[in-house]
């Protein structure tokens, strides 16, 4: 959790998938002392309008009723589900980087430790958790480097983690954190949509503009509308820099619509990357077009400058070295930091 409060709520999404989601049992807790448990003291059952289970239509999300735990800043809550029947292709968030342990026992959701569990780093239905509370929120959107790719399992130091981090210490910052980040996302595209989502123009209202208390959105996006336009099987979506720049400016006029501000964020250097057909001088081009217009044109609220914070003064194509995760694209949970630490936290005032 990035804030506290006296009362959360759950948001459960079946938006992407194809069939009727039923939720049989949903349980919140603390955790337990031993990995992967919960305390059993501590657990108390979500309904829905009063009910214990819900069926949610595909295409549709469900928020559970307000329930009365008290969470401070930063504390960590344990959600248990009871999936009742197949689920078809369901709503899976791949890199959830934290442990999720899954078991096929049935109802288990009582149960301090769940009986022939399975781990994994997804993150599973669960799409967001609201905290009754002051003070406003922020929406990082983005890709892999803001979904903190390499960061660390369960290590909580993506760059939105940082930054909450830092704005919980701040003196008077009540800001809630939320990280709308995808794997491979984009702003113009969403095809293969099973592997980074829906483009970042067809999800804003649903991952950002929903967010309750809403105030400001951080906006990282455009690197993989460069390079998966050069990648095997995606060269048919090639874009310019203006269509990037085009798409950025929609985000930011429906944004600022809302009633929130739009930070743009320039987008980090890639020369060097292990994909293939990832890196090309043109797209550098692009690359450089787009953080030209980001820092210069005034579209946005404010820019927030992480390619300065991260790229090798010697060689501003590139990562440097200390913040490289080895891919030569993505940082390393040193870079996330450096770029965390490089945002001026007066703009969440």
């Amino acid at each position: 959790m990035s804030a506290g409060g006296s009362k959360v709520r759950f948001r459960f999404s079946n938006e992407t998938g194809t069939q009727p989601l039923v939720i049989g049992a949903a349980r919140v807790a603390r955790p337990g002392n031993a990995q992967g448990s919960i305390d059993p003291a501590s657990s108390k059952a979500l309904t829905f309008g009063g009910e214990s289970s819900i069926t949610i239509p595909a295409g549709a999300p469900a928020i559970s009723d307000p329930v009365d735990v008290s969470v401070a800043p930063f504390d960590t809550l344990a959600v248990s589900l009871f999936l009742s029947r197949w689920t078809g292709p369901s709503v899976v968030h791949p890199l959830g980087e934290h442990t999720a342990y899954l078991s096929e026992t049935g109802d288990s959701t009582e149960a301090s430790v769940l009986p022939d569990a399975k781990t994994s780093t997804m993150r599973f239905v669960l799409s967001r958790v609201e905290v009754a509370g002051e003070g406003g929120t922020l929406v990082t959107l983005g890709d892999s480097i803001t979904d903190g790719y390499s960061s660390g399992v369960d290590a909580n130091m993506r760059w939105p983690d940082v930054l909450a981090e830092r704005l919980g210490k701040a003196d008077g910052a009540k800001v809630g954190v939320v990280n709308a980040g995808i794997s491979g996302n984009r702003i113009l595209h969403d095809q293969p949509e099973a592997m980074f989502g829906p483009s970042a123009l067809s999800r804003l209202d649903r991952d950002v503009l929903s967010v309750p208390n809403l105030r400001w959105v951080v906006i990282m996006e455009g690197i993989n509308d460069i390079g998966h336009s050069t990648s095997a099987g995606l060269s048919e979506q090639s874009v310019t820099s203006d269509e990037i720049i085009g798409g950025l400016k929609q985000l930011v006029s429906r944004i600022k619509g809302h009633g929130a501000k739009a930070y743009c964020a320039t987008l980090t250097p890639y020369e060097g990357t292990v994909f293939a057909n990832y890196y090309k001088s043109e797209g550098e081009e692009k690359r450089q077009a787009v953080n030209d217009w980001i820092r210069t044109s005034k579209g946005c609220d404010a820019v927030i400058d992480f390619d300065a914070a991260v790229r090798d003064p010697e060689n501003p194509k590139r990562l440097r070295a200390e913040f490289d995760e080895g891919d030569h694209l993505h940082p390393n949970a040193k870079g996330y930091k450096a770029m965390a630490d490089s945002i001026d936290l007066n703009l969440f005032q």
